[in-house]
């Protein structure tokens, strides 16, 4: 995925408080599990049995903070710099930790009652990041980025095949490690939240399109003809 394209610029532009807020947060709980005990991440993992069995419920909110090895943590803070910045200044820092969490139980949730089961622990911010590729998809739907850095698509199109394959990952793979129904579920609940929120507004997308149908008209009916006499002053009418 690439960092800039034309007329835009991931991340916001700078790093947003929220955003730093769980940049700073995520890396020290994976520092801190460096040196910490095993039964740590039994405890304060997503640990489906122990939600059910024992009302470990604070384990729906903080799985998020915990990640299985340097590759896992680094991919879900870049997209969470890449993404959550634009999205917050967008929104504001309240709305967007507000729907942010929302997602991140949204993705405990739906793990929770579709695996109740589950004895090992699902850790990670996958759920929270899911919920904002998505919101990001819906507000920027035609924003071009780079799938592994390679090919080119748009992001309404990334996010329907990284659902497509979270979806598919949890029909084929049951109790696999990862938590493909907490990515479904990030996405789900962000997108039911957002319908209720300000983060997007139906009216304003409408509003949007229409201001764009009329430049384009306009732009296609006042065109100025090169070399003419009316060159260098005013639009010749067509």
């Amino acid at each position: 995925m690439q960092y800039r394209t034309q007329q835009f610029s991931f991340g916001g532009g700078e790093l947003t408080p929220a955003v730093k807020f769980l940049l700073i947060a995520n890396v020290a709980v994976f520092v801190a599990q460096l040196v910490l005990p095993d039964w740590v991440i039994s405890l304060f993992g997503l640990v489906p049995a122990l939600v059910w069995d024992r009302a470990y419920l604070w384990q729906l909110f903080t799985y998020q903070f915990f990640h299985g090895g340097l590759s896992h943590i680094l991919f879900n803070m870049l997209a969470l710099w890449m993404f959550g910045g634009t999205l917050e200044n967008r929104w504001g820092s309240e709305f967007f930790l507000k729907y942010y969490f929302v997602s991140v139980l949204g993705g405990g949730i739906l793990n929770t009652l579709l695996l109740p089961g589950q004895v090992a622990p699902s850790i990670g911010a996958s759920a929270g990041i899911y919920g904002l590729l998505m919101a990001f998809a819906l507000i920027y739907p035609n924003q071009i980025i780079y799938f592994y850095f390679l090919f080119p698509m748009k992001m309404k199109h990334f996010v329907c095949i990284i659902g497509g394959i979270a979806l598919y990952s949890a029909i084929s793979s049951g109790q696999s490690g990862i938590a493909h129904l907490a990515h479904l579920g990030g996405m789900a609940f962000g997108y039911l939240y957002l319908r209720g929120g300000k983060g997007f507004n139906i009216s304003e997308k409408i509003k949007d399109y229409q201001d764009r149908r009329r430049l384009a008209r306009l732009k296609k009916k006042f065109q100025v003809i090169p070399g003419g006499k009316d060159d260098d002053s005013k639009p010749t009418l067509h």
